[in-house]
């Protein structure tokens, strides 16, 4: 039999189709390669989602809760903006101001501040977030959160104040600033002619040097971007308190005893300037250091910008209440310390500005690098009061004009320039510098300050927050003792108020315009 052909269709048996086991094979190939492609696409496209996935989680660590920028901020750093805010030029008052109030009445108010302002700014970080404390809606600015716990006019009172106060603190720091940088010119003259040579110095160009570098420095874009410049500037505020406490304890050992008495200066002392102290005048005095105290533990009217910069978790809050810890200790030693040595040195003598009122002529290098610090500080601490400011006026200016400011933004490749920021903050440095040369009176600026911004800022709104914070019912002995606290503060403020004021029309009577010197 011939074989048979491989063409010939297959083999037939009883009528059943037999089929080859390679045509078998061949029939099941396109299956296979389906399935085969299926699967590949079932890979990619699981690749696709989990790349997806990880793109948006990344995304998602980019930006808080709120959908803005991830927030950095620390401890370290909330505490190093509030050291920044609150020793600064104050610092150097307070020997003074012990020196009015005595060795009793000095040092325990000092303390009472410091933990009035301790539990007012705890009552004011909770108030940070409105509802849940980790995952409420946030409040940016202190007039944010008092429009979401108590609304009303009052929030147009508080941003009146809150603002008004912040001009004032920059025209303060202005004044301190060119009083330091006319001491390094007297240190130097006086180094150079002997300490008879009066060596007068005017302090209005000091005073518009200080106000071209801010120019720059106010175009930094927002508070998160000068943490660098906060820190800096909270070195060089304990480098010259620790100069101001090595300088006082000196003077205490060559003196051989410790200067000052229980009450203070005492009505008919003479001053160096020949006054003698009226009993009028003592009441004065001691008010107006109540101001100076006062100015010296002031940052309330910027804890909540600062609380804002707090990354979270945990909630920002409880980082708050840890920094707010730090600072005041830091503070109040520091604060002690330089008050203290200073009045033990130089006692009823004891000068308004302890590093440039020349209680200290030696080392003069020492005092020219103490004050150069105190400068520095002031520049950075210009800008931590200023950029709620500007960030307040700014975020206006751009509900009113919604498609763009004002003349644009310009790329200058390493800067983006906008022309209305540019313009706006070099006004507002301006004007600033303009008023300081028109009240040069450093102490007398720094109780009123301290008197205006103390209660309102301070105690009454944190405390009137908290209570809507936390829905306190009337007449309950957390709402009885909030309220008492808050109105012993008032007839404080109130007294530091009458008393700074009286200060400045006394100084008025010998001054004349754009010709202060010293």
């Amino acid at each position: 039999m011939l074989p048979r052909s491989r063409t010939l269709p297959p083999r037939i048996h009883d009528g059943v189709v037999v089929v080859e086991r390679d045509v078998r094979r061949y029939q099941q190939l396109p299956q296979q390669v389906e399935m085969e492609m299926t699967t590949t696409k079932r890979q990619q496209d699981h690749q696709v989602e989990t790349m997806t996935t990880k793109k948006i989680d990344e995304e998602d660590e980019e930006v808080d809760d709120d959908g803005r920028a991830k927030r950095r901020g620390t401890v370290w750093t909330a505490a190093s903006h509030i050291i920044t805010a609150v020793i600064g030029s104050g610092v150097l008052s307070l020997a003074w101001a012990i020196a009015q109030l005595g060795w009793v009445v000095g040092p325990t108010v000092m303390l009472l501040f410091a933990a009035v302002i301790y539990f007012t700014s705890n009552l004011l970080a909770d108030c940070y977030r409105t509802g849940d404390p980790a995952t409420g809606r946030r409040n940016y600015t202190y007039m944010d959160a008092v429009k979401a716990n108590l609304g009303g006019a009052k929030v147009k009172v508080c941003g009146c104040i809150q603002y008004l106060n912040l001009l004032g603190v920059a025209i303060g720091y202005t004044i301190a600033a060119s009083i330091s940088m006319m001491a390094i010119q007297r240190s130097n003259c006086f180094h150079a002619r002997g300490e008879q040579d009066p060596c007068h110095a005017s302090s209005n160009v000091y005073m518009i040097m200080f106000g071209i570098v801010q120019v720059f420095f106010s175009q930094i874009p927002d508070f998160d971007q000068v943490w660098w410049l906060s820190i800096l500037a909270a070195v060089m505020s304990f480098t010259y308190s620790a100069v101001g406490l090595a300088l006082g304890a000196a003077q205490v050992a060559q003196n051989r005893t410790f200067a000052g008495s229980a009450m203070g200066v005492a009505v008919g002392f003479v001053t160096k300037t020949g006054d003698v102290v009226t009993p009028a005048q003592k009441v004065w005095r001691n008010l107006q250091a109540l101001g100076d105290i006062a100015f010296a533990y002031s940052y309330s009217i910027i804890l909540i910008e600062i609380q804002d910069t707090l990354r979270s978790p945990p909630a920002e809050a409880r980082t708050m209440r840890k920094a707010t810890g730090i600072s005041v200790v830091v503070t109040s030693v520091f604060y002690l310390l330089c008050g203290c040595m200073g009045y033990a040195a130089f006692g009823d003598d004891a000068p308004g500005n302890l590093l440039t009122g020349f209680g200290f002529y030696k080392p003069y290098w020492l005092l020219d690098v103490a004050n150069m610090a105190i400068v520095v500080h002031l520049v950075g601490a210009y800008q931590v009061y200023c950029q709620p400011l500007f960030a307040f006026v700014e975020r206006r200016a751009e509900r009113r004009w919604p498609n763009g400011l004002p003349g644009g933004d310009y790329d200058l490749g390493w800067i983006k320039v906008s022309v209305f920021r540019l313009a706006w903050r070099t006004c507002f440095v301006a004007v600033t510098t303009v008023v300081a040369m028109l009240l040069p009176f450093f102490n007398d600026v720094v109780g009123i300050l301290g008197a205006l911004g103390f209660w309102p800022l301070t105690v009454y709104f944190p405390v009137e927050m908290y209570i809507a914070h936390r829905r306190i019912r009337r007449w309950t002995t957390t709402w009885v003792g909030l309220q008492a606290l808050s109105l012993a503060c008032l007839l404080v403020s109130l007294a530091a108020a009458v008393g700074s004021i009286a200060g400045v029309l006394l100084d008025l009577k010998s001054y004349r315009p754009f010709r202060s010197t010293y």
